[in-house]
């Protein structure tokens, strides 16, 4: 089987990147519009070159000088999400810069013709008329597409994060490869970070500097202390419940301040997952809400990745962004072996 290689585009810290290195693809380059992931991506994903561009300025000829000669050519672009995802309903997206950003990745599959693309986004993508222009043009061009919803605890992914995969090529026929995990199988939080030293809000580990926690205020950490795993704010009495919890119409929101189990996937990890207020962040048994390092272990990144420079004091916004706009390493992976049995 010929070597494949890889230019990832919207890298942001490399977890596609680094899922498809532990497989045997050969990424030569990610381009970001981030310079805060730089560190990160070179850091973990030894011959993988960061590149901080915007996706609009990139022309084909640069990729095209980028990838070996002879290799199987893959194009990733996991555009960012915002302006698809249901947490972008109820506000104008008609003008978010993020928008046209699956035109540019349509232009430059044109200009480069890779034998091989794949794009990861939320479901509710299929919604736009960008995603159908997009997929029509891979088809014009003589691509064979492949395109689902997948759950991804049904490959090993410890979180009930469901994505839109779509991969294609111009070899020929080519799907997801099958999933690995019954319901009874799926890996749970216990596995991800039940081994990690406890914690108190706001308490910084000594031998990881990524296993920190947010702080908590008074009446939070009351509201932590009275949150049952796997509930919700509804376990509370009275005098900690918001006054929206209060309102009829608050009755249905349940999503937040809440702690995960021990024994179950998490919920989808975000860009502030390490806020206890933020979704069902809680941990499930200390009075905090998850660490950075259990949102990135959460995200199947291994317990080795940096993403700041020893020097650097670890932030919680910046390093949250990164971890949860970041495709799960182990969906990387799946992509990759999808596409090497493919070209068996």
């Amino acid at each position: 089987m010929k070597q494949i290689s890889a230019i990832d585009l919207f890298c942001g810290a490399g977890g596609l990147t680094h899922g498809l290195l532990k497989s045997g693809v050969n990424v030569v380059a990610g381009f970001d519009i981030q310079e805060s992931c730089r560190y990160a991506y070179e850091k973990n994903n030894r011959g993988a070159r960061f590149f901080n561009k915007d996706v609009k300025a990139i022309t084909g000829e640069e990729l095209n000088e980028l990838f070996p000669e002879e290799d199987i050519k893959l194009l990733a672009g996991c555009a960012p999400c915002q302006p698809f995802s249901t947490y972008s309903q109820g506000r104008d997206v008609k003008n978010d810069k993020k928008w046209p950003l699956l035109y540019s990745f349509s232009r430059l599959i044109n200009e480069v013709l890779p034998h091989l693309v794949t794009m990861e986004n939320v479901p509710d993508v299929t919604r736009h008329e960008v995603y159908h222009d997009f997929v029509r043009q891979l088809e014009a061009s003589g691509y064979k597409v492949w395109a689902q919803k997948i759950y991804c605890p049904d490959y090993g992914i410890p979180q009930s994060r469901s994505r839109h995969v779509l991969l294609a090529s111009r070899i020929g026929e080519v799907q997801m490869i099958p999933p690995n995990r019954a319901r009874k199988r799926y890996r749970t939080v216990r596995e991800a970070i039940g081994k990690l030293p406890p914690l108190e809000a706001g308490e910084q580990c000594e031998k990881d500097r990524l296993h920190i926690s947010a702080g908590v205020s008074p009446l939070n950490l009351q509201r932590l202390i009275h949150s049952k795993p796997g509930g919700t704010w509804h376990d509370w009495p009275d005098t900690l419940r918001a006054k929206c919890h209060r309102k009829q119409s608050g009755k249905g929101y349940v999503s937040v301040y809440a702690r995960m189990k021990w024994d179950d996937v998490s919920p989808t990890i975000t860009t502030q997952s390490y806020g206890f207020g933020n979704g069902r962040f809680g941990h499930p048994e200390q009075n905090r809400a998850i660490s950075l390092r259990e949102a990135a272990l959460l995200q199947t990144f291994p317990k080795s990745y940096q993403f700041v420079p020893p020097e650097q004091k670890v932030q919680l916004a910046p390093i949250g962004m990164m971890i949860g706009n970041a495709v799960p390493v182990t969906l990387g992976k799946v992509i990759a072996r999808s596409f090497q049995k493919h070209l068996v």
